[in-house]
């Protein structure tokens, strides 16, 4: 089922459940009822319709935790780690979502570097998990779109999410009228994630959304995705043109 962006949701009985839809009401866009049904959905649409169906379950378990921990204090300790490990799962979701949806371009330009480190710091990927191999000069590339961060992010939130802990190599190399973006992490399950590209349609829950988002936004800069696999590794390489 697909939301009209004004349409009422339900109020949650529980404060937590309230909050939370009310920030979602808050940031739906106000457009028209009426739409075509061949109008293919915005990257806002695939946002909320993938949180709206997927933050469901967690945050029922989230409520359910907090509410038996008063009424079971012998077992607080293991409910309190229940909580947090659903809580981190919630916040990675809404970086997913955050990263994944439109991207306005950007007054004024910034250079690769420190979108680069904007994108670490989002992505929630501890930093010793992280190899980052910045060849040629290529961190004083400016970069004027919001776009690049997107991408950026959203790579290293999948591999965050999806990777169970395993290093992740980042490389970032400049090449005669382009900019190479490469991420490379073990175990990756390849015709998956490939699947995910090829997708010309935003997936409904937010598995894939953030690589749905990526092949979009690279496509909307002009460039193209390649990958590759070199024993049990796998590399995606986001190849933007540099302007």
């Amino acid at each position: 089922m697909t939301l009209a962006p004004d349409t009422p949701m339900p109020e949650p009985r529980h404060g937590l459940l309230h909050d939370l839809a009310r920030v979602l009401r808050a940031h739906l866009p106000r457009r028209p009822r009426a739409q075509a049904p061949q109008e293919a959905p915005t990257a806002d649409d695939a946002v909320l319709r993938a949180l709206c169906h997927d933050m469901r379950s967690p945050l029922a378990s989230l409520e359910a935790v907090l509410g038996s921990i008063d009424r079971t204090p012998d077992q607080g300790r293991e409910l309190l780690e229940l909580a947090r490990a659903q809580t981190a799962h919630l916040t990675s979701m809404l970086r997913t979502a955050d990263a994944s949806g439109g991207a306005p371009p950007r007054v004024g330009a910034r250079l690769l570097r420190d979108v680069l480190q904007a994108a670490v710091a989002a992505s929630g990927l501890p930093r010793p998990q992280l190899t980052v191999e910045v060849h040629d000069g290529a961190g004083e590339v400016t970069v004027a779109d919001a776009r690049v961060g997107r991408i950026l992010t959203n790579l290293l939130e999948n591999a965050h999410r999806h990777g169970r802990g395993r290093p992740v190599r980042l490389g970032v190399q400049r090449r005669p009228g382009w900019v190479d973006l490469s991420l490379t992490q073990a175990g990756v399950p390849a015709q998956q994630v490939v699947g995910h590209l090829n997708c010309a349609q935003p997936p409904c829950d937010l598995t894939g959304l953030g690589l749905w988002s990526v092949q979009r936004q690279t496509r909307e800069l002009g460039g193209r995705l390649l990958w590759f696999e070199e024993g049990d590794e796998f590399t995606l390489l986001v190849r933007l043109p540099d302007r």
